[in-house]
């Protein structure tokens, strides 16, 4: 299975956070499994980052890079395909890291680990 981590479940991840449910868990540590981790979510550790509101045990590069290397997880670039593709979501998550998320895994056909409920509204398939 190819599956896409949402911000969250990716810090989540590797914190050990009690908030990544068992199923979630089951589908990362799935050596069978392809575990993508968008530059879109790079992008949301980095801007919260300097924003002071998502405080790191080191700089986001650093952060970002090492646990991706740990687990194997794949990068996933965005292309002017996912950008494009966000205007024809309808406006039923006003976050834009998770709209483009949306578009990521509707173009790439896979589904999305995340907790947000509202990420399914968009036809996406869930894994949580």
């Amino acid at each position: 299975m190819r599956a896409l981590l949402d911000t969250h479940a990716f810090i989540w991840w590797y914190s050990d956070d009690p908030r990544l449910n068992a199923t979630a868990r089951a589908v990362i540590s799935d050596s069978a499994n392809d575990i993508f981790v968008s530059a879109v979510t790079a992008f949301e550790i980095a801007t919260k980052y300097a924003l002071g509101r998502l405080p790191l045990p080191e700089p986001p590069r650093e952060y970002a890079l090492k646990r991706m290397g740990r687990h194997g997880f794949q990068p996933l670039a965005i292309d002017l395909a996912h950008g494009l593709h966000v205007a024809s979501l309808p406006f039923l998550h006003r976050d834009p890291f998770d709209r483009l998320l949306v578009a990521q895994s509707q173009l790439e056909d896979m589904p999305i680990l995340t907790s947000d409920t509202r990420i399914a509204a968009y036809g996406v398939e869930v894994i949580w």
